[in-house]
C-alpha cells in the first residue's frame, strides 16, 4: 500500500507482468465458449503464462515506473510520481505534490517515510509494525501470485464471477500476516482484472480497498497494466496510477532503498533513465 502526504492510499499489489516501453494494446478478447473448470493451481499457471511466462520475469531483477496520479472527478490534480523495485521485496515511492515531495522506501526489513512539514524541511519517520507486515504482503515486484507457495501465500478458488462483463475466477489469498485479498482472473485471457484487500487509514478506520487493472500493453511478449484504478469496493471516484514509462533491470543504488536522510536529495528526488533497460 502507498499512502501520499494527503491521506491518499494506493494499492499496489505490484504488477507481475512487465517489460519495457509499451509499443501496442491488446485488443479485448471476443467472446468466448463458457469458462473450462479449472483448479486454482491451473488459473495461477495461465495467469502466469499470460503475462509472459515465470522464467522471463525472473530475469527482472529492478525496475522503475515514471508516470502521475490522477485524483477527484475528472483526473482534475495530477502528480508526478516515480515507483521503484529491487528484488526481493524493496520498493521506493515517490510522489510530488503541490511543489512538494513525498516519499515511502521498504528495503525488505524496514521501511521509512519522508513527508514535508510546514517549515519546509522533510520529516522522515519509521514505519510501524503494520506498515511493515502491509509491505511485506506486498511481495515484492512480482506480487503474491508469482511463486506463492515460496511466498507463503495460500490460494483456494472461490467461484466465477463477472468482473465489468467479464467472466472471471474468483480467488482467495490468505497472506503471509493472515490477512485476506481476492482476485479476480480473466477466464478467457487469464490477465488479472481486480483485486480487493482490507486496509486501514490513518485515523485507523478499516476498510477495503479495490484495485483495477486497465491498459494492458504487450512488450517483447511480456504483458501489463498501464492503468490502475484504486478506490474503495463501495465506489466512488477511484484514483489512477497512469504508468507511461517503465524500465527494466535499470541500476539501482543500495541509498535508494536505505533511510532517507537529507534534505537536499528530497528536494531533488531520484533521476532513473526509464526509457530502456539496461
Amino acid at each position: 500500500m502507498i499512502r501520499t502526504g494527503n491521506g491518499k492510499v494506493f494499492a499496489l499489489g505490484v504488477i507481475a507482468c512487465v517489460a519495457g516501453l509499451a509499443t501496442r494494446t491488446i485488443a479485448a478478447a471476443p467472446a468466448a465458449a463458457a469458462p473450462p473448470a479449472l483448479t486454482a493451481q491451473q488459473v495461477i499457471d495461465r495467469y502466469v503464462a499470460a503475462c509472459g511466462g515465470a522464467g522471463k520475469w525472473r530475469d527482472i531483477k529492478t525496475m522503475a515506473w515514471n508516470g502521475h496520479v490522477e485524483t477527484g472527478s475528472g483526473g482534475i490534480g495530477k502528480m508526478p510520481f516515480m515507483m521503484l523495485f529491487r528484488r526481493p521485496d524493496a520498493t521506493r515511492f515517490e510522489i510530488l505534490q503541490q511543489g512538494q515531495r513525498s516519499v515511502r522506501v521498504f528495503d525488505g526489513t524496514e521501511g521509512w517515510r519522508m513527508r514535508p512539514t510546514s517549515t519546509g524541511l522533510p520529516e522522515t519517520k519509521a514505519y510501524g509494525d503494520e506498515e511493515v507486515s502491509f509491505a511485506r504482503d506486498a511481495a515484492g515486484l512480482d506480487g503474491p501470485l508469482f511463486d506463492h507457495e515460496a511466498k507463503g501465500v495460500k490460494v483456494v478458488l472461490e467461484g466465477l464471477d463477472s468482473v465489468e462483463g467479464h467472466a472471471a475466477y474468483r480467488l482467495g489469498l490468505t497472506l503471509p500476516s493472515g490477512r485476506k485479498r481476492t482476485d479476480w482472473i480473466d477466464a478467457h485471457s487469464f490477465l488479472e482484472l481486480r483485486y480487493d484487500r482490507e486496509m486501514r487509514n490513518a485515523q485507523g478506520i478499516t476498510g477495503t480497498v479495490a484495485v483495477y487493472y486497465r491498459n494492458y500493453q504487450a512488450v517483447e511478449g511480456l504483458t501489463m497494466p498501464f492503468l490502475i484504478e484504486t478506490g474503495s469496493a463501495s465506489g466512488g471516484v477511484p484514483d489512477k496510477m497512469v504508468i507511461e514509462q517503465i524500465a527494466l533491470n535499470p541500476t539501482l543504488p543500495d541509498n535508494l532503498f536505505a533511510k532517507p536522510t537529507t534534505p537536499e536529495g528530497h528536494r531533488r528526488g531520484v533521476v532513473v533513465d526509464a526509457t530502456r533497460a539496461q
